[in-house]
């Protein structure tokens, strides 16, 4: 025996004795199963790129799709956001059987050999941040081209009369993060639309500008806190004419947000987001920031479950046509801002303490 196959059968061993000893699984929804009592129980489970409040949202989500089409699900969230994590733990529960994998790929292309020993395994399908080129059954997200071309809108209202722009995001690895990036781009400098699985990118170390605005960078962090208000602060200092601020991921405007105000720029610097942070959130009822671009990430959970519980019963029509469900986004503003953060709070409210 080799010592991978060795390995594995220890791994199963001891999950399935661990599995024994606690009456029937770890999952988060304890009544799923697919039919009679003697039939095994429908699992899936539901993997994010990282740790932040905005999946927290998502796994409501997916818990409350999981009791409504009894289903049991686990939800992962790989806490250093690397790749690594997402294999180790998806390969563990390939050892059980899963009968569905709803990822948010990191790296797409380095995860593709990867993602497609899944989809030879079990039903696949991605969520957030696509894959395309693996074999996954269908994506669920939203158009994140478009909802960039939406924050450059954003960009455009906040700074009317131009100036310059600087972008923020965790890693440029990820396809959700190079479409937004793009489409802010695209739509600042009143570029022809694209698609975004075969749009031409902007390189990222390119200063781009038309007759009112210029891009002047993008800024990465690596999902480090300290590294974006570093990266934030850093601009401040350097650029003392920057205009606008852009997040493209949900951590981002809130570390621009603390470091404009340490800066006593409120005001000087407008500030454009996306998803739905509390401190975004507050910062635009405050008049801080300007706006953000919400992708709805219950509902990313809810229907990654949904499809997947779906496809384990072989229903019919349950794939989305074209293998893409969208998802809506919504432009938070100062008028509409009130309302949407309590349904936000509503969505943050696990599912089982409703009960």
């Amino acid at each position: 025996m080799t010592p991978t196959k060795l390995f594995k059968l220890i791994c199963m061993s001891t999950l399935l004795a661990f599995i024994s000893a606690c009456g029937g699984g770890s999952s988060d929804n304890d009544e799923g199963s697919s039919g009679s009592g003697d039939s095994k129980p429908i699992k899936v489970v539901y993997v994010t790129n990282g740790v932040d409040p905005f999946w927290n949202i998502a796994e409501n989500g997916a818990l409350a799709a999981a009791k409504e089409f009894d289903v049991n699900v686990e939800v992962y969230m790989p806490p250093n956001a690397n790749i690594q994590e997402q294999i180790q733990y998806l390969e563990t529960q390939l050892i059980l059987d899963v009968d569905g994998v709803a990822i948010s790929p990191i790296k797409p292309e380095a995860q593709n050999d990867f993602l497609n020993k899944i989809a030879k395994q079990t039903r696949l399908i991605t969520h957030d941040s696509d894959a395309p080129e693996s074999n996954r059954l269908c994506f669920i997200g939203m158009d994140n081209y478009k909802a960039g071309r939406s924050a450059g809108k954003l960009v455009k209202e906040a700074i009317p009369n131009g100036g310059k722009v600087m972008l923020y995001v965790g890693r440029m690895d990820q396809l959700n993060a190079r479409q937004r990036r793009q489409g802010v781009i695209d739509e600042i400098l009143d570029k022809p639309m694209q698609s975004g699985l075969d749009m031409v990118e902007t390189p990222v170390d390119e200063i781009v500008s038309n007759e009112k605005y210029s891009i002047v960078g993008t800024r990465t962090d690596g999902f480090l806190p300290d590294r974006a208000m570093a990266n934030a602060q850093d601009t401040i200092n350097s650029m003392p004419d920057i205009a606008c601020m852009v997040g493209l991921f949900a951590y981002n405007i809130p570390n621009c947000l603390q470091a404009v105000r340490q800066a006593g720029k409120v005001g000087e610097i407008a500030l454009v987001s996306f998803d739905e942070n509390k401190s975004t959130l507050d910062g635009i009822k405050e008049g801080d920031v300007y706006g953000t671009i919400s992708q709805q990430p219950f509902q990313y959970g809810y229907d990654s479950v949904r499809i997947l519980a779906g496809l384990a019963r072989e229903e019919e029509g349950i794939l989305p046509e074209n293998a893409y469900l969208e998802i809506p986004i919504i432009e938070v503003r100062k008028d509409n801002v009130g309302p949407f953060s309590e349904k936000v709070a509503e969505l943050s409210v696990s599912p089982s303490s409703k009960k």
